[in-house]
């Protein structure tokens, strides 16, 4: 029943487009105690939000569910034949991340084709303080800050893991000013990877690109070499995913945060 009510006032408002709480009751038969405390169940998981005083429309976040071309399949489709070209280019593995409730996950790797050795970062969920591709995320992600509540709780992988929020703070301060993640054995001893967010708003800010391969391969300049390539592969997937003419949502180093 309480989800059938729910379910009932998402209709209205999206029939609708904008619906007040009298709205709702008067295409119900619900009460208007019970309208408004069910709305206020909606806005604050984001499913619908507030316009104006008093008026609700559907919310960014069931647009997003609802647009069937953010899906993860479909968002490999437009990205992987990119990655695929530049790993076969560099000699190294590219990947796509994706935020997900409060993990991001790998959820695509493209690796070169000329029969190079290179390392595989393999797919699934990544430390929020000890990998590229969700450092990336979450220096410019609004929802993901490094906070007091986290000290004491960053797991150590290596002796090169931040485990202190001031010096995971610091990093993402960095990642900010130069525009790309770096992961330098942080995750697994040998293993280094670069990373940089495809936006800084809507759909760009929970997705991430990168590049992971070893220590010996991912020198300094290479790293920056390949932090390069990943903003100019996450504008380009960004124009083309968000139909924009200008990467105008991009980060840039000079947006800082």
């Amino acid at each position: 029943m309480h989800l059938e009510r729910l379910t009932m006032i998402l209709e209205i408002v999206g029939q609708k487009g904008e619906a007040t709480v009298a709205d709702i009751c008067a295409h119900s038969d619900l009460p208007k105690p019970s309208a408004y405390r069910l709305v206020q169940d909606l806005v604050g998981v984001g499913l619908i939000d507030p316009v104006s005083k008093g008026r609700f429309a559907i919310g960014t976040r069931l647009m997003r569910i609802s647009q069937s071309d953010q899906s993860d399949a479909a968002l490999v489709d437009l990205i992987a034949p990119r990655l695929k070209k530049t790993a076969t280019e560099y000699g190294v593995a590219f990947f796509l991340s994706r935020l997900r409730g409060p993990a991001v996950e790998i959820i695509h790797v493209e690796t070169p084709d000329t029969g190079v050795s290179f390392l595989h970062p393999g797919l699934g969920k990544r430390p929020l303080h000890a990998c590229s591709c969700s450092k990336a995320i979450a220096a410019f992600h609004n929802n993901i800050k490094a906070t007091q509540d986290l000290e004491g709780r960053l797991k150590s992988y290596t002796e090169f893991t931040h485990t202190n929020v001031g010096d995971l703070e610091a990093d993402l301060t960095a990642i900010r000013a130069r525009g790309y993640a770096e992961c330098v054995e942080e995750i697994e001893r040998g293993l280094c990877s670069v990373a940089c967010v495809v936006g800084t708003s809507g759909l760009g800010a929970t997705l991430s690109i990168g590049a992971t391969g070893s220590v010996r391969v991912f020198t300094e300049a290479f790293r920056a070499k390949m932090g390069h390539e990943c903003i100019r592969l996450a504008k380009n997937f960004s124009l083309t995913v968000a139909g924009r003419s200008s990467a105008d949502e991009y980060p840039t180093p000079s947006q800082v945060t």
